[in-house]
Formats: structure tokens, C-alpha cells, sequence
């Protein structure tokens, strides 16, 4: 659905809890308010005209500006405040995106592999990672038939 804003029109062409895409007509002269988001990343790819986007950097006193034209990306990391202005009038792709932690695994306990498999027989300490031992088994439940000894 197609949006006015003060500075032209934006439309929500995709969403989800994690993504959404954006496309944005803006004007010449017209700008949006300064903001930042929390949690999302914030970037802009322009298809026609010109956008300036700032960025109130925060590791250091200072203002970023950037220009875009067709086929120019920017990206503004979630925290910082930010804002655009049409230095033309054009048009623009707005992504907005959660940043996964890849490291954001909390173990409460450790995994297991096959009963009868000893530490003598790992090859693969070294790498401190998780360990896979290919084999049979003569049925699908025997691998657990320590547990039910």
C-alpha cells in the first residue's frame, strides 16, 4: 500500500518479522525527520535521481554525508541517527533488517554421539568442535540400547 509523507511516497512492497523492502519516491528539496532504529539496519539503493543520506556517526563527533545516484548503496547500522534529503526527485528501495548473532547459541549441556565411542578414538580434539562418527547399525534403536540397560 502506497504511503504520502512529506517528503513523497512510500510503499511497503515486502515485510516480515526480520525484512522489509521498501519503495520510495521522493522530491527534490524534501527530507525526512532524523531518526535511528533501535534494532534494524537501514539501506537505501537508488534506481533514479539523487539522494543525500546523513548519518550522526556514533564513534566520533562528526556527520557523515553521502550522496547516492542510480545504482548507489548505503547502509546506516541500527543506533545511529539518520536522515535523507532529495537532492533530486528520484526513486529508492528502502531495506530494513535484523542482524543475526551467529554466536547467540547459549549450551545448557553437551551433545552425544554413538554409545561405545571413546575419547581415545577422536582424531579431531584438536578442533574442539563437533565430532561425527560414521557407521551401521544393525537397527534404527540400538545406538540407544546403553540408555535402556
Amino acid at each position: 500500500m502506497k504511503e504520502g509523507k512529506i517528503w513523497g511516497t512510500t510503499e511497503n512492497i515486502c515485510a516480515n518479522s526480520s525484512f522489509e523492502f521498501h519503495r520510495i519516491e521522493f522530491q527534490k528539496d524534501s527530507e525526512c525527520s532524523k531518526h535511528k532504529h533501535q534494532y534494524k539496519w537501514n539501506g537505501f539503493f537508488v534506481e533514479r535521481g539523487k539522494l543525500l543520506i546523513r548519518v550522526w556517526k556514533n564513534s566520533y563527533d562528526l556527520v557523515d554525508q553521502t550522496i547516492l545516484k542510480a545504482g548507489d548503496y548505503t547502509k546506516v547500522k541500527p543506533g545511529e541517527y539518520h536522515q535523507f534529503k532529495g537532492i533530486e526527485d528520484g526513486v529508492a528501495f528502502e531495506l530494513y533488517w535484523a542482524e543475526f548473532n551467529h554466536d547467540d547459541i547459549e549450551r545448557e549441556s553437551v551433545g552425544k554421539g554413538p554409545r561405545g565411542y571413546t575419547k581415545e578414538d577422536d582424531d579431531t580434539i584438536p578442533h574442539q568442535g563437533l565430532v561425527y562418527q560414521v557407521g551401521s547399525f544393525s537397527d534404527p534403536i540400538s545406538w540407544n540400547a546403553a540408555d535402556k540397560k
